[in-house]
């Protein structure tokens, strides 16, 4: 049996990380942190992370930011922004800082399963 590929799930909205649970649960192990300082601890601690679901709305230091951190220490590493606020504009900067791919909210339980089975 192969072990589940781990995902870390960051975004301040605990509904938004919960509908993520649900989605991927089953076929993933996740991680949450709900702050990007939170993100990138758990980065640090636990290398074998292999994808964040990242949003970009968070107080004190936003998605984009941290994608940039995040590349910086672990470029290996994939990276998809979930995000209510969706525009051609921040889906293009999402991709220039680093991003692999970008979901807008509110999203489908098949459109996050697809996109993360992409990504992985």
């Amino acid at each position: 049996m192969t072990a589940k590929k781990r995902i870390l799930i960051c975004d301040d909205e605990e509904g938004i990380r919960e509908s993520l649970k649900l989605i991927l649960e089953n076929d993933y192990d996740l991680v949450f942190s709900c702050s990007g300082k939170e993100c990138l601890e758990k980065l640090e601690r636990q290398k074998d992370i292999k994808l964040v679901l990242l949003d970009i709305k968070m107080p004190k230091q936003n998605g984009l930011e941290v994608t940039r951190e995040i590349k910086r220490v672990r470029p290996d590493i994939k990276i998809i922004i979930v995000t209510g606020y969706a525009s051609p504009e921040i889906a293009q900067e999402a991709i220039s800082v680093g991003a692999d791919d970008y979901i807008p909210k509110p999203f489908a339980s098949k459109e996050i399963l697809d996109k993360v089975s992409e990504s992985l």
